[in-house]
């Protein structure tokens, strides 16, 4: 009885305190974060955001993870002064549970080629679990399934296949 009530005390001071028990999943954009690779707003895509923590707390967000590795391999490019060495976690939405996690996790993928498509056309799609990620690929017709630390600027696709994009220049491209 009385672990039952110091639980309940806990709970509820972390709830009168404001403390977030959501940020376990990951970082969250605000309205006004915009992806540095295509200037899009990135709130809007839920199904979608990728974020890169840095060691000073600062954060980045994508509207996709394509735009995310874009950004991860070239930070120069995107006006920013920080490098590789700066990170401290990247976040991806992961497919089937739509949960923000961890891009590094050793049973997270990421399908290549597939006919499923994000905010800016083809994506690389991030699936957790082997058997999932197996699964996915023929569903959608994956090409590769790799971990984030197999991921090259060869696997991330350039083209904008599945948009209609009429006269809109992209910030970066």
């Amino acid at each position: 009885m009385f672990k039952r009530l110091i639980t309940a005390a806990l709970i509820v001071g972390l709830v009168v305190s404001g403390v977030s028990l959501v940020y376990a999943e990951g970082p969250k954009p605000s309205p006004k974060d915009k992806c540095p690779v295509c200037g899009m707003a990135v709130a809007s895509y839920t199904n979608w955001i990728s974020a890169i923590e840095f060691k000073d707390g600062t954060r980045v967000f994508f509207d996709g993870p394509k735009d995310m590795f874009r950004f991860y391999f070239n930070m120069k490019k995107y006006g920013s002064d920080k490098t590789r060495a700066d990170v401290s976690a990247v976040y991806v939405t992961e497919y089937y549970s739509t949960k923000m996690m961890n891009a590094g996790e050793e049973d997270l993928y990421f399908i290549t080629g597939s006919n499923v498509y994000g905010p800016m056309g083809m994506e690389l799609v991030p699936v957790k679990g082997k058997k999932q990620a197996e699964t996915f690929m023929k569903d959608h017709s994956g090409k590769k399934m790799l971990r984030f630390s197999e991921v090259t600027m060869k696997d991330i696709p350039m083209k904008m296949k599945g948009m209609k994009m009429k006269g809109m220049k992209m910030k970066g491209m």
